[in-house]
């Protein structure tokens, strides 16, 4: 066989061949530049693009044999076609964010991006709901995305992840508050048959940039609660960024069903962690064991009790049963009230589940010296007559 210069290669090869390398570079330029390799559809086009590419470049092999080559192409084509099905049907429900779209800084909420991007820089997916979401279907249709989207982004989708890319989500739980409502002049007997998400709604899912950022103030945050001062901060590398008024354990002992004994109810101090969110939780009382559906509000009306998720802590090594979950009853708040449980606003509960998922650093301190919101310090009262 006739040996050939790269020159001569190069003559040989068709316009078709020379077409496909030239959308091979483009398409993997354009994916690089806008963060789009999480997506199946950039990987999809290069893979079917590198395959026609490599058998083109033998076509000048097969010049005696044009029946063979034909074959080869066609073969070719519905794989392609095939690949780009594929690729399809992964990403059906993601839609590409566009220039004209402004929930980028509508959902970063008061949080700009430290450098100036392409919008494509910083979201990866658009969500569409598709039809209206209630409260008690939220979890399941949240699970189901991130079971969708997990595999087409570079980095583990979580929900904390997904919701705080989302903060008019977590507005919208919060204002779920029975109180909230009622302030607004409307009574709410069933928390969990409210529609959270309407359809047409949208949901961004970040790019690995901004999923990046987001991870690393999630992993930077920690609770702290201030006993006597009936308050619960969140931390983001020791900076206050958010406190809530909560209510702690009684000053007393109490025999208590659940455990068969008679506790001390008062908040137990120490350093610990959230080991385990409990979703749906069920509400009983750990003095008779009564597990409860209704409750009975502020205001003398009974309602259903609703749907927030219960933290639970690890503290010095030790699962008490020390619970961070709202109470429905918010004249309790600021108040040593409850079995040992710290206790906060049906809002609230919400808002500091997405700054707290399993693994979260906790610290529950008895300082009687307390910082007021304006900075300034205070001397507190001493609500217990002896710390735990």
């Amino acid at each position: 066989m006739e040996k050939k210069t790269f020159k001569d290669f190069h003559n040989d090869l068709s316009w078709s061949t020379r077409i496909y390398t030239l959308l091979v570079v483009l398409t993997v330029v354009l994916s690089y530049v806008f963060d789009a390799w999480s997506g199946n559809w950039a990987l999809t086009i290069v893979a079917a693009l590198a395959a026609i590419l490599f058998v083109e470049t033998f076509a000048i092999y097969f010049k005696k044999h044009p029946k063979i080559w034909r074959s080869i192409r066609i073969i070719l084509i519905l794989i392609l076609l095939m690949l780009l099905l594929i690729g399809a049907t992964g990403c059906e429900h993601a839609k590409p964010i566009t220039e004209s779209s402004v929930t980028v800084k509508e959902n970063l909420k008061g949080r700009p991006l430290k450098n100036k991007m392409h919008l494509s820089d910083t979201v990866q997916f658009v969500i569409s709901v598709k039809e209206d979401v209630k409260i008690k279907d939220y979890f399941k249709f949240i699970d189901e995305q991130i079971a969708a989207y997990d595999s087409l982004v570079p980095y583990d989708l979580t929900e904390h992840l997904l919701i705080n890319a989302n903060p008019k989500v977590i507005d919208s739980l919060a204002a779920t508050d029975y109180y909230t409502r009622i302030d607004r002049g409307e009574f709410v007997y069933d928390q969990r048959e409210l529609v959270l998400l309407r359809k047409g709604d949208r949901l961004l899912v970040p790019a690995k940039n901004w999923a990046t950022r987001l991870i690393a103030e999630q992993n930077q945050r920690s609770i702290d609660v201030n006993i006597p001062e009936f308050t619960l901060r969140i931390l983001e590398n020791g900076k206050e960024v958010d406190r809530f008024s909560v209510r702690v354990g009684q000053d007393k002992e109490k025999y208590l069903e659940t455990s068969g004994r008679i506790d001390d109810l008062r908040t137990r101090t120490g350093k610990g962690v959230i080991f385990k969110i409990k979703k749906d939780p069920t509400y009983m009382n750990p003095v008779d064991g009564h597990v409860y559906k209704r409750t009975k509000r502020d205001d003398g009306r009974y309602t259903k009790l609703p749907q927030i998720p219960f933290l639970h802590t690890e503290i010095d090594g030790h699962r008490w049963g020390q619970l961070i979950h709202p109470t429905t009853n918010s004249r309790t708040l600021g108040k040593a009230y409850s079995n040992g449980c710290i206790g906060t606003g049906e809002g609230d509960a919400w808002r500091i589940y997405y700054h707290a998922p399993v693994g979260t650093e906790i610290n529950i301190r008895y300082d009687l010296q307390g910082i007021n919101e304006d900075g300034d310090t205070m001397i507190l009262k001493d609500v217990y007559s002896e710390i735990l």
